[in-house]
Formats: C-alpha cells, structure tokens, sequence
C-alpha cells in the first residue's frame, strides 16, 4: 500500500506527502511516533503499516497487538494532538465470516483470529482517540506486483509446479492496492485539510474490486490471464488446516464509499489484468 501510495502522489501536487520507514516510525517504539508529529506536524496522516502475518499473529500476540492496536491509538492521540486527519486500513478479517451477503459498516464485528481482533481494537482506539477526524478503510485480499501477496505466490508456484490446490470454501473480494491507493487520494484531496472545509466525512468505510469469489477462483483468473499450464485443484478449509482461523465469507458491501466520496469501485478481473501487466 504504501508503495501504491508513494507511486501515485508523485502525480499530485495539492500537498507534499511524506513516506516513512519501519526506521523513521517504528510502531512498536511510541516515542518516535511522538517524534515524527513533532517534526512534520501533518494535515493528514495514512496508516498502511500492520502487523500482516495472521498465522504468526497467533504466537507472537504482543508484537501484533502493539502494531495493530496500541501504535493506532497513539497514531490517533497524536493526530487530536495536532488537528491531523487520520486514515487508517482495517481488514475485512474483523467479521466471523459467517454471513451470507456482503457486510455493512454498522455491521457487528466478530474477529475469528488473533489478527483480525488486534485490527478490531485499532479501529475502536483510532475512532475514540481521534473522533471527528478519522477514516477507517476496512478492505481485503490487498494484492500489487510490488512486495509479497497471493497474486505473486501463485505466478511462483505456477511456475514451479504442474498442479496447486487452493481453498474453494473461503470467499471475499480482491483488492489491487493502485486502486485502493488512488481511492486514499480522492479521500484526501476532496477534503480539504488546510481550512478543514470540503467534503470530508469521517467513520468507517469498506473498499474492495467489485465481485465476490473463492481463492479458488482468484488462482484460477491469475492461472488463465497469464497463460499457464499449472492445474488448479479446489480443496477445502479442512484439508488445508492453518493456525489461524479464517472466515468463510468475507465480502464487504462497498455501496458507501463510493456514495460519500468521488471513489471508483473497479472489477476485480479489470484490476488484476492491469496489475499482471507489470508482472
């Protein structure tokens, strides 16, 4: 995401946006959170750092909790600090997955996994320490031809292998991160932070590619739409055990953002053909 981010404001010249390393801001030490407020005293502040690995997250639950959940509530103290406007990405993964059509916003929250209740509590802290000023974009599946993801892994292995199986019973919605990136930007620009004018509405928002489909499906496009040979096997959740839980059905109903805010909600095959152009 920040890659995305950094790729695509480099066009845009309403403001002078700033791109941090893991150095420069380390979310699991506060004071360089507090440092780095202090330096550059920021308009807006776009959070697209997290703790990632959900498996992993099962184990080592301090580091998750301290980037995921206590850093955005300090991010968001600091931003009520200095009249900042803070957007924040969430996940899909804070629902129990089992729904049956597509989550609204005000929908109750379930986390399955360790992960998804530690991006739970960064969205309960980011609302409460920053209100009126805060904009959580729940989104899922994030995938680019920059850093690691699905949509790679698979081109790997597809490579590697004649035959992958992937889970058919787990359903959501892909997300190219150019696209959530530039939707970031619309967000920021419509609302024009140097008067705190324009149209600017704070609260929670989900954003995915139009479309709702299995993994299964998704290996299958990435397989036909880059002309490999690799068979794509469907198995299920159970034959394919993780330490994590993972919801069985994730998609979000995406209707607001675009309704709030000048947002274009893309087909995820429109997407994911232009992101294997760079692959």
């Amino acid at each position: 995401m920040g890659h995305a981010l950094q790729t695509l404001s480099a066009n845009n010249d309403k403001y002078n946006y700033v791109f941090l390393t893991k150095e420069e801001l380390n979310l699991v030490d506060e004071s360089t959170i507090h440092k780095v407020f202090e330096q550059y005293q920021p308009l807006w502040f776009i959070n697209c750092a997290a703790y990632t690995a959900v498996d992993k997250a099962e184990n080592d639950q301090e580091t998750a909790y301290t980037v995921n959940g206590r850093s955005v509530g300090e991010i968001a103290r600091q931003c009520n600090k200095y009249n900042t406007r803070l957007i924040h990405i969430s996940t899909d993964y804070v629902f129990n997955g089992r729904g049956v059509k597509p989550y609204l916003e005000d929908e109750k929250t379930d986390p399955v996994n360790y992960y998804g209740y530690t991006k739970w509590i960064g969205e309960k802290l980011a609302l409460e320490n920053n209100p009126g000023a805060t904009v959580i974009i729940r989104t899922s599946w994030v995938y680019s031809y920059h850093g690691h993801n699905f949509v790679k892994t698979m081109l790997r292995l597809m490579k590697e292998r004649s035959e992958i199986r992937v889970v058919s019973d787990q359903v959501g919605s892909p997300t190219y991160a150019f696209d959530l990136a530039e939707a970031i930007l619309q967000i920021v620009t419509n609302g024009d932070a140097t008067e705190h004018t324009g149209n600017f509405q704070p609260g929670t928002y989900h954003f995915s590619n139009k479309g709702v489909i299995s993994w299964y499906d998704f290996a299958s496009a990435i397989r036909d739409m880059a002309e490999l040979s690799c068979r794509v096997q469907p198995i299920s959740t159970e034959e394919y055990p993780t330490p994590a839980r993972r919801p069985s059905y994730s998609a979000m109903n995406t209707d607001k953002i675009s309704n709030v805010y000048p947002v274009t909600l893309k087909d995820w095959k429109e997407s994911l053909k232009e992101c294997l152009k760079h692959l």
